[in-house]
């Protein structure tokens, strides 16, 4: 078969078996001998891959891959010391300068452009957290090569022990945490290629250049063990998770983008888990007590991340008196934060809600700046999906629902099947809440427990929502060592053994 030399404005391109779409002016002219055309079955969206950036990619997998049978051979040891000499240079101020100046730089670009910062600015609390989550990983047990299983035959015998499974591909956006939490399928044997939203590179490059690849030679490891795609361009994330070679794709940040990219992983043949859309629901049962309701939703609504609180559902009975306590919560986390709050109110529940709020407008923060806004806005039922992304006053929308199964109903049908929330005393009403509610996460008070390292004590890779379907034997929480296969090894001690 011939390569692809060239494109033409209009061309017509196949997709989905059944479909076609057309190939658009600006790709057309920029596409050269070399490049590539990823082609998304699912959508027919049309990704052009750059020779140059497919071969930046085509290294730092041949990297990993190479690296991949080079850790096989390195003991358990040098892990440890791996993830204990990275701890120690993130922590250490004269090492984390360079860092610091270069996520300064990033936050302040990233500002310029109108950006959110809110997951890209590398805190002290977040410096904290990752010094942490790497010292966990340096105190785990190595799980290698374990014995998960053991089974006994007449004259033989088979043991089922865990495995790693290759090079895992990481294309997240502007969060430096994920850096080195990430790093954490070493533990288990695996190796790791990254690559970083365009927000936040200056501060990878530096993390891995002043602590990552340092610590690396320190212990002894491969230095492609961990390899950083250093591009700025989102083709380089297209090429990179079309590379055959990965074992497993993990996609983290906005839900378009992480969609698209696991439609091209797995188009690939590439196992996927993306962590995207996120958005959590809190259900004010009949047995909801109001200031458990407030602070339920006051502390989960303390930053904007994922597992925050985007919808509270209020059962109509208690709507009158249980409403101003859904709206002192909300007033309680904007306080806290030194602003207002925003308040989304689905049609038909405007009237829980006082008629000024729709009128008054206040200053709210946006990335781009304050911003005046009315406290609250109508929203069609048809939009209870929205994620609202906020940067500095939290937000969230309200809906008065007949009863707990009417906001079940109201979740399966519009949330993205993360995490579902149910205040209330009553025990059966919880019980019909668990086994109804389609979400891996599923509480009775504040969402943002849902975490990784918060919940289990171990640095978390990303969670998973259920908006694509449930996953085949693993947990929604994906940490550095559940990154693994099961190999069997069979013990014949009978030569005489036959079928």
């Amino acid at each position: 078969m011939l390569p692809l030399e060239r494109l033409v404005e209009g061309q017509v391109v196949v997709f989905g078996g059944d479909r076609v779409t057309h190939v658009p002016a600006e790709i057309a002219d920029a596409f050269e001998p070399g490049d590539r055309l990823v082609v998304v079955q699912a959508t027919g969206d049309l990704l052009h891959v750059p020779s140059a950036e497919h071969r930046l990619v085509e290294e730092a997998v041949t990297d990993a891959v190479d690296a991949f049978a080079q850790l096989a051979r390195c003991d358990d040891d040098q892990i440890t010391a791996f993830f204990a000499a990275f701890a120690s240079r993130l922590g250490d101020d004269a090492t984390f300068a360079p860092i610091a100046a270069a996520n300064a730089a990033d936050v302040e670009a990233a500002r310029g452009r109108g950006r959110s910062t809110t997951r890209l600015e590398l805190t002290g609390s977040m410096r904290a957290a990752m010094v942490e989550g790497l010292a966990g990983w340096e105190r785990a047990p190595s799980r290698r090569d374990a014995v998960v299983e053991t089974l006994d035959h007449r004259g033989w015998g088979i043991e089922a022990r865990r495995a790693p499974l290759g090079v895992v591909a990481f294309v997240f956006e502007g969060r430096p945490n994920v850096f080195a939490d990430a790093c954490g399928v070493l533990r288990s044997g695996n190796t790791v290629v990254f690559r970083i939203g365009s927000d936040a590179l200056a501060t990878a490059r530096a993390i891995s250049e002043h602590a990552l690849v340092p610590a690396l030679a320190e212990s002894g490891l491969p230095v492609g063990a961990v390899r950083l795609v250093d591009s700025p361009s989102r083709s380089a994330g297209h090429a990179l998770f079309s590379d055959r070679r990965l074992a497993l794709a993990v996609a983290r940040g906005s839900g378009v983008a992480v969609a698209q990219l696991g439609a091209v992983a797995s188009q690939a043949g590439i196992p996927v888990s993306s962590h995207g859309t996120g958005g959590a629901w809190i259900v004010a049962g009949e047995g909801a007590d109001g200031a458990a309701l407030r602070d339920a939703i006051t502390h989960s609504l303390d930053r904007k991340v994922c597992n925050t609180v985007n919808v509270t559902a209020v059962t109509r009975s208690r709507a009158e008196e249980l409403a101003p306590f859904v709206l002192a919560g909300l007033e309680r986390a904007a306080q806290r934060r030194g602003t207002n709050g925003r308040l989304h109110v689905v049609r038909g529940s405007e009237g829980y809600v006082p008629a000024a709020m729709f009128t008054e407008t206040v200053p709210v923060a946006r990335a781009g700046g304050p911003v005046d806004e009315p406290r609250a806005t109508r929203l069609d039922a048809g939009d209870l999906g929205v994620e609202w992304e906020w940067e500095g006053s939290p937000e969230m929308t309200l809906v008065v629902v007949d009863d707990v199964d009417g906001a079940v109903l109201a979740f399966n049908r519009h949330s993205p099947r993360f995490v579902a929330s149910l205040i209330s005393a009553d025990p059966d009403e919880h019980a019909r809440f668990y086994a109804d509610v389609d979400a891996p996460f599923v509480g009775d008070g504040f969402t943002r427990w849902v975490d990784g390292q918060y919940a289990l004590h171990r640095p978390e890779l990303g969670l998973s929502n259920w908006e694509g379907g449930r996953t085949l034997g693993r947990g929604a929480i994906l940490s550095g060592d559940s990154v693994h296969t099961i190999r069997y090894r069979a013990t014949i001690g009978d030569t005489s053994l036959h079928r």
